[in-house]
């Protein structure tokens, strides 16, 4: 089992991430939300807290050229459930849930992302609180290796998930043009027993310099449903 240094240091670009589990002491949720960027557009982005999730937003509004798939939010909370997405299907989600549908019932109305040919994946994940220990899920919906007349649902779910590991998922297996999709299981990851704020360093240090642009972490106390967030942008 790689950690998570090792993980992040092996790719130069994942696209955007989503890390979910437990800490190494088993009381708390784990969660950790990066994007990455090569274009300027991609690049041109921050999170900013937007009740008890984030949003993203432009850095500089004036250089924003399409934001259909560049401006969402990826994290928001529903009673006991929080959802993390890469994408707008955060509220796909939430709506869904709301009404008493599945995390994976709400997600058969998407698909991965229209943008040809890359088709990037969308990637969800969601935590879920129960008498003081915790359930998750992490869904991906891609294309079949670039097929876009079909498209491939995964969902995987974890009951009480070990302490110290979190499931890591990410849009793009390597480098390429069209970029290739993730492809198997999430990727299970140790985790060290540090605090919020020593976390979040280690996981913002080790993505690539050249192409991180925002991360997100929050731990969420698995008794009380108590959280604490951090962000970190490039754009300051």
């Amino acid at each position: 089992m790689r950690n998570i240094a090792e993980e992040l240091k092996s790719l130069d670009y994942h696209g955007r991430g989503i890390m979910i589990g437990k800490s190494e002491d088993g009381k708390k949720a784990v969660i950790a939300y990066f994007i990455m960027g090569r274009s300027e557009n991609s690049r041109n982005r921050v999170f900013v807290e937007d009740g008890d999730g984030i949003r993203t937003k432009a850095f500089d509004e004036s250089k924003m050229v399409d934001p259909h798939l560049i401006i969402y939010a990826p994290v928001r909370v529903l009673d006991n459930k929080t959802i993390v997405t890469n994408g707008d299907q955060t509220d796909t989600i939430y709506d869904g849930m709301a009404k008493g549908l599945t995390f994976e019932q709400s997600l058969r109305t998407r698909e991965y992302e229209d943008d040809k040919p890359n088709f990037t994946p969308r990637i969800s994940g969601i935590i879920e609180l129960e008498n003081g220990g915790m359930n998750m899920s992490i869904s991906i919906l891609k294309s079949d290796d670039g097929d876009d007349a079909c498209c491939l649902r995964n969902t995987f779910t974890y009951d009480n998930p070990k302490a110290g590991e979190v499931r890591f998922i990410h849009t793009y297996k390597a480098a390429g043009n069209p970029l290739p999709s993730f492809e198997g299981e999430p990727k299970k990851l140790s985790v060290p027993d540090m605090d919020l704020d020593a976390f979040t360093k280690y996981v913002w240090e080790n993505l690539n310099e050249d192409n991180k642009v925002s991360l997100f972490t929050r731990y969420i106390d698995l008794e009380t449903g108590k959280w604490e967030s951090r962000i970190v942008n490039k754009n300051v």
